[in-house]
């Protein structure tokens, strides 16, 4: 058999697959019109995570390989995004502009077949949603090197908006511009970016102006438009979006970054055996207030994977606390522990239960 013959004889292979993978996918789509219309009926959401982490499970358990549990859920991710379009068009809002990271998160999570509509500020994210310009919103929350973001916390305590997902998102930072190391005179990026590369800047760019701006985005744009002698430090989205060079990848000190980022809606998911409650705990000004409050989750072996004080902004030198715990709001034990935190604290808000991000 010739190499040809070979080729072709696997490119046919390939063919009859390819055409049995869309007829499925189409049966799948008649099907979910009919779901579509169920939803439409009752008033059930369309973007429903405990079901896509039931089905991402499934799907984990029985794929033998060769395809990875990554392509795997990145290729489902897009198919059930279609999916949604088909019973109805979603709009996500994030924080802007086009090419943040926010927008890569909200694209990881909802797929870039998604209407997603850019906003200003987190506050304008949060009022999108609130005034149902936009189903859900895509807002940072925390980075393992610089910590928590505190306007998205002061923001979800006053809203009426529950998280409804989360997503871990890895951070690549790009040196890009027009020129090279010697010619940089300016270098642009938001706050947060240039404390993650603090170490690269002070070995590689100390001849540089370091400037803030308002975000990894507008960055971009800014050295495009000034020339070889300013660059940006930004992401992937950015770059193709802009156009711009890049002069060194992956610059970011630590290579663990990784943001999570909050999906926010107006529903609550159901329990899916792997989840997560986001707390806000209102403290009595007395000893060991803090210690009396986190003792019921303790007797109950809950675990507590962040805390996060921020004043209360009622009176002065007082303070709220967000937590996160481990389990379901409806989980027994979770809410044997919240009845218990009632009685210790001035107030227990929960902000939300949603399946654990882990992608």
């Amino acid at each position: 058999m010739t190499e040809d013959s070979g080729l072709r004889k696997y490119r046919k292979e390939i063919d009859r697959i390819d055409d049995e993978i869309l007829k499925l996918l189409n049966q799948r789509c008649e099907v979910v019109r009919s779901i579509g219309a169920l939803k439409e009926e009752n008033g059930t959401p369309v973007f429903v995570p405990e079901r896509e982490r039931e089905i991402f499970n499934r799907l984990d358990s029985g794929n033998s390989g060769p395809l990875t549990p990554e392509a795997m859920r990145a290729i489902y991710r897009e198919i059930m995004a279609a999916a949604r379009e088909l019973e109805r068009p979603m709009i996500v809002a994030y924080l802007g502009p086009e090419g943040t990271f926010s927008h890569e998160a909200a694209r990881k999570r909802f797929s870039s077949q998604t209407q997603f509509d850019a906003q200003r500020t987190i506050f304008d994210v949060f009022s999108a949603v609130e005034c149902y310009r936009a189903d859900y919103g895509c807002v940072p929350v925390e980075n393992s090197t610089e910590g928590v973001v505190t306007s998205t916390l002061d923001r979800i305590f006053g809203s009426t908006l529950k998280i409804c997902s989360e997503v871990y998102l890895p951070i690549h930072h790009h040196l890009a511009g027009q020129g090279t190391l010697e010619t940089i005179k300016k270098v642009y990026s938001h706050p947060q970016v240039l404390g993650q590369c603090r170490n690269f800047l002070h070995e590689h760019c100390h001849q540089a102006e370091i400037i803030e701006s308002s975000s990894t985005a507008q960055a971009a744009k800014t050295a495009l438009a000034e020339g070889p002698e300013s660059a940006a430090l930004c992401g992937k989205i950015a770059l193709e979006l802009t156009g711009l060079p890049t002069i060194m990848a992956n610059v970011e000190d630590s290579a663990y970054n990784t943001t999570r980022f909050l999906i926010i809606g107006r529903q609550q998911p159901e329990p899916t055996g792997n989840d997560k409650t986001s707390l806000c705990l209102g403290m009595p000004d007395k000893v060991g207030a803090l210690y009396s409050a986190l003792e019921p989750f303790k007797k109950a072996k809950i675990s507590l994977t962040m805390i996060e004080s921020r004043p209360s902004k009622v009176e002065s030198f007082s303070y709220s606390f967000f937590a996160d715990i481990i389990g379901h709001k409806k989980d027994p034990e979770v809410k044997q522990a919240l009845q218990e935190a009632q009685a210790i604290c001035s107030f227990v808000k929960v902000l939300g239960s949603y399946p654990r991000g882990n992608d």
